[in-house]
């Protein structure tokens, strides 16, 4: 709903997809369908695009003091009556417990080798890698794994003795829920602050569209963070967001050209035959 960080994006994102933004008291079960509340009676739902955890998405089934899915939901989807994008189970992939293993992955299903190396993590459950961390970690970043939008972590360096003692206390009351990463040097970008120009630290994630072809998208999100010396870009946390623009190089913009101008003078020859 509107309590969400990320509702803008939500909205923009149903308007230009021409779908209904619904929160889950718009929605309700019967008969083993899902119907949406509308002014003008029920209607049925048959594709969701979900964005709400998998804890809060059926009361009967997960969390059982959630107001924010719909009771029943689950019987639905059993039933094979609503067909649920990000479907229940895809969250495992957001655990960054998985992280460590990707390189593997990638060799299994592919038969490859990653062409970008990871960044080297500690993992709380493994006892060697668990007693570094709590040795350096003043010098780490520690995230929780199922952590997200910068919340459950600490950065070392930018973090207080008193900080770094607590943290030590929940990671070794959890150690299995942890890992640690070197910190990394972001790249610094000129952004317009309150004070003038100055510079911010940004990331930059870019996109993949998989389908009959593995494609990547020609830019992405650059996030950026706006607190000064802060190397956390996510919006949860007073981050903000640049335009990401890709520019061709002059051979592959003349390249582009000639191969227009090809293809129109080719049709212009098969009209005239």
């Amino acid at each position: 709903g509107m309590y969400n960080s990320a509702y803008f994006e939500h909205a923009f994102l149903a308007q230009q997809m021409g779908v209904e933004l619904v929160e889950g008291q718009d929605l309700f079960v019967k008969d083993n369908f899902c119907y949406m509340r509308t002014t003008r009676g029920p209607q049925r739902v048959d594709v969701i695009y979900r964005r709400v955890d998998d804890d809060f998405l059926d009361p009967t089934v997960f969390r059982p003091t959630s107001t924010l899915g719909c009771a029943g939901l689950l019987d639905v989807y059993r039933a094979g009556h609503i067909n649920i994008c990000n479907g229940v189970g895809t969250g495992v992939a957001d655990d960054k417990s998985i992280y460590p293993y990707v390189p593997k992955m990638i060799e299994f299903y592919l038969g490859e080798k990653p062409i970008l190396n990871n960044v080297p993590t500690y993992m709380g459950r493994n006892k060697d890698d668990l007693a570094y961390v709590l040795a350096h970690m003043q010098e780490l970043v520690v995230k929780e794994v199922h952590g997200a939008g910068g919340y459950g972590m600490l950065v070392g360096p930018a973090s207080t003795k008193e900080e770094v003692e607590a943290f030590k206390k929940a990671v070794q009351a959890n150690p299995a829920g942890y890992i640690a990463q070197p910190t990394l040097s972001l790249s610094s970008c000129p952004t317009f602050v309150q004070s003038g120009i100055a510079p911010r630290h940004i990331d930059l994630r870019p996109y993949v569209l998989s389908g009959k072809s593995v494609q990547m998208v020609p830019g992405g999100l650059t996030r950026v963070a706006l607190k000064e010396g802060s190397l956390v870009v996510n919006s949860s946390q007073g981050g903000g967001t640049k335009d990401t623009w890709i520019l061709e190089d002059d051979n592959s913009a003349a390249d582009h050209a000639t191969q227009v101008q090809t293809q129109t003078r080719s049709s212009s020859e098969t009209t005239s035959s």
